[in-house]
């Protein structure tokens, strides 16, 4: 174990999270992974080791500080990009059942070989929208937790993730700086969906200490027949009074 590792594996410490040696093995595997295919195709501009460690693993890891991850048994990711957060979560919880949905099939294809080479079971890889996914019964209101990382603003995104979540389940947002009026502004997307807003924790990371929070829903009961939109309508057009 390098210097890295320990920082990292000290760092989820402080989160809760003991990492093993082969669970610190996957890292480090993704790590060479992502910079391997990101040389072919557009994966992250981030590639410095230390800062896809921190700026990637560990903020991925920070989803655990929102919802008790022990005690769930499925996560959906939507919009994943490179595998984050929930490819770390599924590393750093083996027992959860991960299904990822990503719109670039070679952003899928990255996802399974990563996948594949971390030997992690019970990961699904889909290629589609998440309008259309929403709409399958095998995820709709099917998730204990569903994720998405800085990928809209919260009224279009709402609409596109908290379809996945059953009764009860929670939607977690990951979000930068500056989230006060993009939450006001969800609030009318959350009546329509059905959901509510729990909390909104603000998080900093270790080293850059730059600002991050976590926008936590909580899914009051099914998704009404009416949503998701069509595809390309929940962003062009969200839900705003």
């Amino acid at each position: 174990m390098d210097s890295v590792q320990q920082w990292f594996q000290q760092q989820a410490e402080g989160i809760g999270i003991a990492l093993s040696e082969r669970q610190l093995d996957q890292f480090e595997t993704y790590y060479k992974l992502l910079v391997e295919w990101n040389e072919k195709m557009n994966l992250t501009g981030i590639t410095e080791r230390e800062a896809v460690y921190e700026k990637h693993f560990y903020d991925s890891l920070t989803v655990s500080l929102a919802v008790d991850m022990k005690g769930a048994d499925s996560l959906a990711d939507i919009g994943s990009g490179a595998g984050f957060p929930g490819l770390p979560l599924k590393i750093a919880f083996p027992h959860l059942r991960l299904t990822i949905v990503d719109s670039l099939a070679k952003r899928i294809r990255f996802l399974e070989e990563v996948a594949g080479q971390l030997q992690l079971n019970d990961v699904v890889n889909i290629h589609g929208r998440a309008e259309d996914i929403a709409r399958l019964p095998a995820h709709r209101d099917r998730y204990a937790i569903v994720t998405a990382r800085a990928v809209a603003r919260l009224a279009g995104l709402n609409e596109l993730c908290l379809p996945f979540a059953r009764p009860d389940g929670c939607f977690i947002a990951m979000k930068g700086s500056g989230v006060t009026e993009e939450v006001e502004e969800s609030r009318f997307s959350l009546q329509k969906l059905n959901a509510q807003l729990e909390e909104v924790k603000r998080l900093e990371l270790p080293l850059e200490h730059s600002e991050r929070h976590l926008v936590i829903l909580r899914k009051n009961g099914p998704t009404p027949k009416a949503y998701p939109r069509k595809a390309g309508l929940p962003l062009k057009t969200p839900l705003l009074i």
